[in-house]
């Protein structure tokens, strides 16, 4: 029997995302979000939600444009930084040592340091109640290559992303292969 827990944001696993954006004079800022994910596949699309109190939610209103950076796990400690603090009170890529890189094809900086970036521009803007969701069309996908497999392809293991449990508000790495998407179910119907 299931024991009913009452409408909350619970839904597993919700990605570690650092939302990249500049200020209206330029200044590169970056926020931590977990609400987000693939909205669409063509044209490939993601979608985040933030507060309008935030930083960045005016950042991206201005310049219709932001990034994805994901974190390894070796990067937790500095995505929860840049969750916690305020871009219009602290350099946040100053103080976590992190590079901003200027992004070619977005108006916005993505973190040099992180192994894998998506570069979006603002397709959508939906105002959800306390959140604004904004769907950003995906103009490229950067890796480095050490998160890479030998075809090119992006491997779990080597990118080691962190996930987030909103309950009881902790962070996780991502286990192992369970299985072969679009084959493995093939054999389950009886």
């Amino acid at each position: 029997m299931k024991r009913s827990l009452g409408a909350k944001t619970v839904l597993y696993p919700a990605p570690v995302l650092v939302v990249g954006t500049y200020d209206s004079e330029g200044r590169a800022n970056i926020m931590t979000a977990a609400w987000g994910g693939i909205a669409c596949s063509k044209p490939p699309c993601v979608s985040i939600s933030l507060r309008a109190a935030t930083a960045s939610h005016g950042n991206i209103m201005e310049r219709k444009a932001f990034t994805i950076s994901l974190p390894g796990e070796d990067n937790a400690a500095q995505a929860d930084y840049a969750g916690i603090v305020s871009g219009r009170d602290h350099d946040k890529f100053e103080v976590l040592g992190l590079s901003a890189a200027r992004s070619d094809l977005v108006d916005a900086p993505y973190v040099a340091e992180f192994p894998l970036v998506l570069e979006c521009s603002v397709v959508g803007v939906h105002e959800l109640g306390l959140h604004t969701q904004f769907i950003g069309e995906i103009a490229d996908v950067k890796a480095d290559e050490s998160v890479l497999d030998a075809e090119g392809h992006i491997d779990l293991a080597l990118l080691r992303p962190i996930l987030f449990a909103t309950d009881p508000g902790a962070y996780y790495g991502v286990g192992s292969l369970v299985g072969k998407a679009f084959s493995m179910g093939k054999g389950a119907a009886g």
